[in-house]
């Protein structure tokens, strides 16, 4: 039995050592690796757009020591430390991704990958992934008081909901999307790489979501469109959630900016949750909050990757 005082010293991440137990293509863009591990018992269960770490192999194939296995380390929450620690060429590199299906009694947890034609470490090796691979996967641990850190989805008391994303806020929304009530009225607006990348999803009745293929035309382009056209036909909706004062938002330069904010939960009646492409995030947060006075606090928006560039890592 965990007690009250195990549960507050464990850190909310730990590295777990994890191998592939299954591959499965979704689509052209889309393949869900399923892990296993004995230690994924306790792993984080809460969902919505909880963000993980993939360490993945180096080069040679072997895994860089992260404290994967060192119980002094998992409770220290060191394990970033230990990372940074090692020299250049011993690291492996690591990936943000969002959790997918966790089931504890199984220690099985699911993550899907977007496979690009360019495709950075983490796709190359998810295409390649097979059955025994190994990995570290540093993920929640539910035992943790901390175990819902990492989670950007705060509506507070909203319950008029937009959520916009390109293919890498494909997990997230779709997780957000699964724990939605029937008492949230939601349009949700995602950008795939191509018509084909349609994922078929079960959703609440009063949520409607549009799938927007992008065939060869430009990243972003689509998205954008779709959510002008959603702002034009919702006025009455923006201006109940009007800031109470104009609101000047600082420029942001995405090629060297973080862009990252996810407010607290807070009283409202709209909320909106934007994540994908970094340029093309910060053009719908401009849309809702300069154009069209939402109160920037209802509004989380989260830059997972910028065009050509790849995911800084310290």
């Amino acid at each position: 039995m965990t007690s009250p005082a195990d549960v507050l010293v464990r850190p909310a991440y730990r590295p777990y050592l994890a191998r592939v137990a299954g591959v499965r293509r979704l689509s052209p863009a889309f393949l869900r690796v399923t892990f296993t591990s004995p230690d994924f018992a306790h792993v984080g269960t809460a969902g919505l757009d909880q963000r993980v770490k993939l360490v993945l192999p180096r080069p040679d194939g072997s895994l860089c020591d992260v404290g994967q296995t060192d119980p002094e380390i998992i409770a220290a929450g060191t394990w970033y430390q230990r990372w940074r620690d090692l020299p250049a060429h011993e690291r492996g590199p690591f990936r943000t991704y969002t959790i997918g299906r966790t089931d504890p009694d199984a220690g099985e947890v699911d993550i899907d990958f977007v496979l690009h034609h360019d495709a950075g470490p983490a796709g190359s090796w998810a295409e390649r992934a097979a059955v025994g691979d190994e990995i570290v996967l540093v993920g929640p641990d539910e035992r943790s008081e901390q175990r819902r850190l990492g989670i950007d989805w705060h509506p507070g008391t909203a319950r008029r909901l937009l959520l916009a994303g390109d293919e890498t806020a494909v997990p997230a929304i779709g997780a957000i999307v699964g724990a939605l009530g029937d008492d949230v009225d939601a349009d949700v607006f995602v950008e795939v790489p191509t018509s084909a990348d349609v994922l078929t999803w079960t959703v609440p009745a009063r949520t409607r979501v549009r799938w927007i293929g992008r065939d060869g035309a430009d990243h972003g382009v689509g998205l954008i469109d779709a959510v002008s056209r959603w702002c034009a036909g919702n006025p009455d909706c923006l201006e109940r959630a009007a800031a109470p004062r104009p609101e000047v938002l600082a420029d942001i330069d995405v090629d060297r900016d973080l862009l990252w904010d996810a407010p607290e939960d807070g009283e409202g009646e709209f909320y909106a949750w934007i994540a994908g492409e970094a340029a093309t995030v910060k053009t719908l947060r401009r849309m809702l909050v300069s154009a069209r006075g939402v109160d920037r606090k209802r509004v989380a928006f989260m830059g997972y990757w910028r065009l050509g560039q790849a995911e800084r890592q310290e």
